[in-house]
């Protein structure tokens, strides 16, 4: 079964100046950039965890794509990742697994998200290396859902689940995606120096 497509989308982006959501690169919304790599690499069905300026940001999403509203969304990104898994576990059929994305790494490709996907199952224990250095996508089967949502805490995500597990797979993917985060307009000025123009290259 291919995985779901989770994106956590729910932050402020302080630094950025206004969520990091409706931030525009190459005349597009990063929100909807990412779930669109989420689609383009085989992910069904998609999720979009929404907090700041979720009135604004769900409106961008594709269509079929369901929007799950983090309440608690300041805390951090923990409570973003618990919302997404408590929505998936909803889901009637539960996916295998959940292939977690952050709508800030406008570098990620299609392809990088589809060499995780293929190696979806209810146990499974994945996430993308860059030249041997942990980063994102992160593939999570759903045994690992209840450790992952315990663990979640502040911005800390998955980070402490999967930190020294000793199921963890890297997948490199190094030579597919650029994995830099943005936080402020110029690390968005450089990432866009360093990857393809459109995220279907």
């Amino acid at each position: 079964m291919a995985p779901a497509g989770l994106l956590l989308a729910a932050g402020a982006g302080r630094r950025m100046g206004r969520p990091k959501a409706l931030v525009r690169f190459d005349g597009e919304p990063l929100v909807r950039r990412a779930v669109e790599v989420l689609a383009g690499g085989g992910c069904t069905p998609l999720l979009a965890v929404l907090g700041a300026a979720a009135e604004e940001v769900e409106p961008l999403l594709p269509s079929g794509v369901r929007a799950v509203l983090a309440p608690d969304w300041e805390e951090g990104m923990g409570a973003s990742l618990r919302a997404g898994l408590a929505a998936l576990e909803g889901l009637d059929p539960v996916p295998d697994a959940a292939l977690v994305h952050l709508v800030d790494l406008p570098g990620v490709t299609p392809a990088a998200v589809a060499r995780l996907a293929v190696l979806s199952s209810p146990d499974v224990l994945a996430r993308a290396a860059y030249e041997g250095r942990p980063a994102h996508p992160v593939l999570l089967g759903r045994a690992h859902w209840p450790g992952v949502r315990d663990a979640a805490t502040g911005d800390s995500g998955a980070r402490t689940y999967l930190s020294g597990h000793p199921d963890l797979e890297l997948i490199e993917c190094g030579d597919l995606a650029v994995p830099d985060d943005v936080d402020t307009p110029e690390q968005l000025d450089r990432v866009a120096q360093r990857i393809p123009r459109s995220h279907t290259d």
